[in-house]
C-alpha cells in the first residue's frame, strides 16, 4: 500500500471521528432529573416548584419538574384520586426519578394513623415504579410554633420506618424564625410568603442536588411562553443572603442521616 493511500485512509478516519463527535457528546449529555411534587397549597404557594427548577437553571442543573397539587388535600385523597387529583395516573405514566410527597399540614397531629398508612402506600407504589419517594417535612403555623416538634417527630419516624429521606423544611424554617423574628415567612397564619417560598425552594434544591445554594440569585426568573423574562421571586439581598447561609449551615445531608 502506497503512503498516499495510507494518508488518505487516515484522513477519512479522522473526518469520520470528527463528524461523530457532536452526536456522541449530545447522546451522552446528562438527562434532567424528573421530579413530581405531590401535595397541596403548602407546596404550590408562590410558584415553589417552578422556583426550584429556575434555581437549577442558574447553575446549569436540569430539572424536569411537575406537580399534582390541590389546596387542602391529603395523601389519602391523592391516593383515592379525590378533589380532582390524578396522582396515581401521573405516577404510572411519568417515569420519575423522585416523587416528593407532602401530606396535609396537620395530618401528623390530627390523623397520624392515616398519615402513616398512606405515606406507606405511596412509598411502595413509587418504588415499584422505579422512583424514589422523599417526604416534605412541613412547618408549624405562625400562631402555634409548638406544632413543630410533633410534625418533625412523625416525619422522621416515618422516614426511618420506610428508609426514605426527608426535605427538612420545618426545622430550618423554625430556626429562621428563631434567629430572625423580624422576617415575614408567612402569607397568613400557615401559608408561606414570597420569602418563605424562596427559603423552601432553597431547601428542596439543596436536598435534591446537594449543590451549594450560595450563588443562587435573590431575584429568580424564568421565561414565559412568549420567551419573555418572568420574575418568580423578589427577595431583599440581605434576606436572601441569610436564607442561603442558613441552608448551607443546616447540613441537610446529616439531617437525613440522623433519622436512620
Amino acid at each position: 500500500m502506497t503512503p498516499f493511500i495510507i494518508i488518505k485512509k487516515n484522513f477519512l478516519l479522522i473526518i469520520a471521528i470528527v463528524l461523530l463527535l457532536p452526536y456522541s457528546a449530545f447522546s451522552q449529555e446528562e438527562a434532567p432529573l424528573r421530579i413530581l411534587f405531590v401535595g397541596n397549597s403548602f407546596t404550590y404557594f408562590w410558584n415553589m416548584p417552578q422556583l426550584v427548577k429556575a434555581m437549577g437553571e442558574t447553575q446549569d442543573v436540569l430539572l424536569d419538574i411537575h406537580q399534582s397539587t390541590v389546596g387542602g388535600s391529603n395523601l389519602k385523597q391523592h391516593w383515592n384520586e379525590e378533589k380532582g387529583t390524578v396522582t396515581r395516573k401521573l405516577l404510572k405514566e411519568g417515569h420519575w426519578d423522585y416523587v416528593i410527597l407532602g401530606d396535609h399540614s396537620i395530618s401528623t397531629i390530627d390523623t397520624p394513623e392515616r398519615f402513616e398508612a398512606y405515606a406507606k402506600k405511596f412509598s411502595e407504589l413509587v418504588r415499584s415504579l422505579g422512583a424514589e419517594p422523599i417526604f416534605y417535612l412541613t412547618w408549624a403555623y405562625k400562631s402555634n410554633p409548638l406544632m413543630q416538634p410533633t410534625i418533625t417527630k412523625e416525619y422522621l419516624k416515618l422516614a426511618n420506618a420506610l428508609n426514605t429521606n426527608v426535605i427538612p423544611v420545618g426545622p430550618i424554617w423554625m430556626k429562621a424564625r428563631e434567629l430572625r423574628p423580624d422576617l415575614n415567612l408567612y402569607f397568613d397564619d400557615k401559608h408561606p410568603s414570597s420569602d418563605g417560598s424562596y427559603l423552601i425552594a432553597l431547601i428542596v434544591y439543596k436536598t435534591l442536588t446537594g449543590k451549594s445554594v450560595s450563588d443562587i440569585p435573590n431575584r429568580v426568573t424564568t421565561t414565559d411562553k412568549d420567551g419573555e423574562k418572568l420574575y418568580l421571586s423578589f427577595v431583599l439581598p440581605e434576606n436572601a443572603a441569610f436564607y442561603k447561609q442558613l441552608v448551607e449551615a443546616s447540613h441537610i445531608e446529616s439531617i437525613n442521616t440522623e433519622k436512620k
